[in-house]
This record gives C-alpha cells, structure tokens and sequence, in this order.
C-alpha cells in the first residue's frame, strides 16, 4: 500500500492558515477571558483571576444595557422576517414567465443594483415618511434588497416548472402553490438568506447612525460602540468597566458563533443553488 507524498505546498498551507486561526481566535479569547475576570482585565492571561458572571449579569439586569440588547433582538427577528417575507413574494412573482411587464420590473429592479439615489434623497426619503428615529426604519430600509431576491429567485427557478402546473390545473391558487410547493422545497435557500438578513441585522450600526438621533432606541452595536469610544461603560461599583465591556463584546459575537455551525450545511447549500444556474 502506497503512503501518500506531502508534499511541501500543502506543508506551507498547513502553516498559513494555522497562523491565520491564531491571529483571529486569540484575540477572540482574551476578550473572552477579560469578560470573566473581576479584577482589572489587562494584558493577556490565561484564565481569569478572579472568576465570575459579573460582567454578564450587569448586561442582562441595568436597563442601559439591557435595553439596546432587547432592540436588537426585536429588530433582527423583525427585519429577517420582513425580508424574507419580500424577497420570497418579490422572487415569486418575477418567476410568473406569462406576467405582463414582468421583464420591466426586473430590469428596474436590477437597476437599483447599479444605482440609487444616494445618501441625503434617502435620509430625505426617510424623513418625509417619518421613519427617522422609528425602529420600524432600521427594519424596512435594509429588507429591502435586490440580491437576495435575486438569489431567491434564481432558487424558485429551480423548482420543476410541471409542480407548479399540475397544482394550478388542480385549483390550487398562486398563495397555495407558494406556501404547499415552492416554500417547502425551499428550505435551504430559506435558511441561508434569512442567516444572512439575520446576521445585517444584528451588526447594523451605519442606519442606525443615519436614521436614529435618540438614544432610547439605539441597538447594541450602538451601545457597545459608544463603550468602547466614549467610555460609556455604565458603573456597577466594584466591577471593572473593562470587564463588563468585553462581555459586551461576547454577547455581540456569540448568537452567531452559536448559530452558524448549525446553519452551514443550508447556507452553502442555498447560496451555491441559487447563484449558480447549469
């Protein structure tokens, strides 16, 4: 039995990219060990010195911190669930071939992936609907996207064309065919463009910073920004403030770290199917 050459291409691979996952992780894990460390969190260290859930605790219970994180969790579940909804029903009607004007509105769609109107109409836009400082804007603004419509339609291409025409020859209207046919062999591209609103969502920062002046309503990134550049680190007496800064920062990394493993099977999946046509 022949043993397999190294060869030294793959040698010098296995060291890049293990020098990769140490510049990325060990950042990640003193932040990780500071959020645990009571006393002052400075320098690297191996394991706290003095171990607790302090820092944590003062996210989850002072209504500064609590607050922005209760915004972003409300925004995420709404936003992904109003994005998904238009990117299915946009996807699906542009998939209808004898539609009248349907090529007209795919172009026009197309278009605004090329241009749009900038920065100030936008705002201005925003305004004269009265979606500034209103969560309902952070949510509608970015559910609004042509690229994953885009890819959930070309998923919907996929899906047998004689599906759809026996259940319409059956009686089925186009809302039962979409919800008993098409969503359910939609899985994967379910996941992976909701991951991916999902994961916008909870990193927004920039139309916060545009749309958002009150800071009642600003989300975590926001808070956890003004933390880091402002020091507005709320005091929770006898706990250090950098502790309680690095467990912002592993509140804000962890749902995703924990949900991505899960989802990688659909995302890959659902990306690879809908950007890719055979």
């Amino acid at each position: 039995m022949m043993k397999k050459k190294v060869k030294i291409f793959d040698i010098v691979l296995i060291v890049i990219f293990t020098v990769f996952s140490l510049v990325m992780i060990i950042p990640v894990y003193k932040v990780l060990v500071d959020s645990f460390d009571l006393k002052t969190a400075y320098g690297m260290k191996l394991f706290p010195e003095q171990f607790g859930f302090a820092g944590y605790k003062s996210i989850f219970t002072n209504p500064t911190m609590l607050r922005p994180f209760l915004i972003s969790c409300y925004t995420t579940v709404m936003g992904t669930i109003m994005g998904l909804l238009i990117s299915v029903l946009g996807a699906y009607v542009l998939i209808q071939w004898k539609m009248p004007g349907r090529a007209f509105i795919a172009n026009v769609l197309l278009f605004t992936m090329i241009f749009n109107g900038g920065m100030i109409p936008t705002y201005l836009v925003m305004k004269d609907f009265h979606l500034t400082n209103n969560l309902w804007g952070v949510i509608l603004l970015p559910a609004i996207n042509v690229y994953n419509l885009v890819l959930m339609k070309n998923f919907f291409e996929g899906i047998p064309v004689s599906l759809m025409e026996s259940a319409e020859i059956d009686g089925c209207s186009h809302f039962r065919i979409l919800y008993k046919i098409v969503l359910p062999l939609s899985k994967a591209a379910l996941a992976s463009i909701g991951l991916m609103y999902a994961v916008g969502y909870w990193n927004d920062y920039t139309n916060y910073k545009l749309y958002i002046t009150n800071s009642n309503l600003y989300n975590f990134q926001m808070k956890l920004r003004n933390m880091v550049m402002d020091n507005d680190i709320p005091d929770e007496g006898g706990i250090d403030p950098n502790t309680i800064a690095n467990a912002a920062v592993i509140v804000a990394i962890l749902p995703f770290a924990i949900i991505y493993p899960f989802c990688q099977k659909y995302f890959v999946q659902g990306v690879n199917v809908g950007a890719v046509k055979e």
